[in-house]
């Protein structure tokens, strides 16, 4: 091969990696994003419009519910750890007090294991599903249902190698061999009770399991578990000190191989990233959605370790539907054509792509005008918090008041890997 041919080969990978890291980027997400979101505000969508004299209305009705949620605005973070205790059950102290006899490192590990499993097993569960909580005789559904239900198969030892004797870890073999009869019967799932998804997310969790025996530099050579990146992460600190970003980085290095049919650059899956025709460049647009929320949830694990996570704020909010719905059901976006409401749309579609990124920008504008008038800054109302405090519950609340089984807005066709 001529040396010319073998630098401009050298000189495209480079050029395809740089490409991937700039979409793994919260940068990435913010910028594509704001091209849709400009898009909308100059009136050349196709999809939707944006009435921002609405802004005002959403920040108002958020602060309420954030008042009616925390009173004293002492509000936690927007994590997976805020479902396992609903229903006012004690659930992490029940944790705690199995995981006491382990050092602080490995309850750490512990809790990741948990917190990525969980979350991975988040996406959208359709309107019917339910969980009984065996313990408490407790009905949850959506998403707290999962994280119950996922809460109960992780101390179970359903996603550990030997369930019986070490039943509080999540092991890579043992997910390479998951069954789909494991997860119906941890979910309780029946032709009378259907999940969305099954399909998919016993995938995941199986590509997990390889990804994890792949990354030994991340998960670990002898016992490779998801728990492990917390190993990882500790060599990326500083002065007792880790950015969120690097965490979301070390997410999205670690389990890229996980998703399944998404955009590839270079032969490397990009997760949560789709096409939308009128965004510049490649066309691509990131979201990173579960990666952010797992990020998220990986914090306070971190905290409880003595580390001081910085850069909270990088992050972006999270593209999915009770943001998205609350800008939706309060007037902040409007849609051109009442028939995107009726039918159910693929997350690749167009309306879903730029639906998602009006969702990233307008949370940002959202969260300034909530600290505007709480006279609070970023630092004391962190993005993460006014999604907990927050967005999220509000998007859940006013869907509740519109329609019933609070059912978003726009319905998505789930493959229990996005939503």
């Amino acid at each position: 091969m001529e040396r010319k041919t073998v630098e401009a080969l050298s000189s495209q990978r480079k050029d395809e990696r740089e490409l991937v890291d700039y979409l793994r980027s919260p940068t990435a997400i913010r910028e594509r994003c704001g091209q849709l979101y400009k898009r909308v505000i100059e009136g050349n969508s196709r999809h939707f419009n944006c009435d921002l004299s609405q802004l005002e209305r959403v920040a108002d009705y958020t602060i309420q519910v954030i008042r009616e949620e925390y009173p004293n605005l002492e509000i936690p973070f927007h994590s997976r750890w805020r479902h396992f205790e609903v229903g006012g059950v004690p659930r992490l102290l029940f944790l705690d007090e199995r995981l006491a006899g382990l050092t602080p490192l490995e309850k750490a590990i512990a809790k990741f294991d948990l917190a990525i499993i969980s979350v991975l097993l988040d996406a959208g569960a359709g309107k019917s599903w339910y969980y009984n909580e065996p313990e408490t005789q407790l009905r949850f559904k959506r998403s707290e249902g999962l994280a119950v239900a996922s809460f109960q198969m992780f101390c179970a030892g359903t996603f550990a190698s030997d369930g019986r004797t070490t039943p509080l870890q999540v092991n890579a073999d043992h997910l390479q061999a998951l069954t789909e009869e494991e997860l119906t019967q941890g979910f309780g799932v029946s032709k009378e009770n259907p999940l969305v998804g099954i399909p998919g997310r016993l995938k995941l969790l199986q590509k997990l399991g390889c990804s994890l025996v792949s990354s030994p530099d991340v998960f670990g050579e002898r016992d490779p578990r998801p728990g492990n990146l917390v190993r990882y992460l500790m060599t990326k600190t500083r002065n007792n000190q880790l950015d969120a970003t690097t965490v979301l980085s070390a997410v999205l290095e670690g389990l890229s191989d996980i998703w399944s049919g998404r955009i590839e650059v270079a032969g490397i899956n990009l997760g949560d990233v789709w096409f939308h025709p009128d965004v510049v460049d490649d066309g691509l647009v990131p979201f990173h959605k579960l990666s952010q929320w797992l990020t998220y949830s990986l914090l306070e694990p971190l905290e409880e370790l003595g580390l001081e996570i910085t850069g909270l704020d990088a992050l972006t909010g999270l593209a999915e539907y009770r943001n998205g719905g609350l800008c939706l059901d309060l007037g902040l976006i409007n849609v051109k054509n009442q028939d995107i409401l009726l039918e159910p749309y693929p997350v690749s579609s167009e309306a879903i792509v730029e639906w998602r990124a009006l969702t990233v920008i307008l949370l940002d504008c959202i969260a300034a005008m909530i600290r505007e008038k709480l006279g609070m800054n970023a630092e004391e109302l962190p993005l993460v918090k006014i999604l907990q405090g927050g967005t999220w519950t509000a998007g859940r609340k006013i869907a509740a008041e519109l329609r019933k089984g609070a059912i978003p807005p726009i319905q998505i066709e789930s493959d229990g890997t996005v939503f």
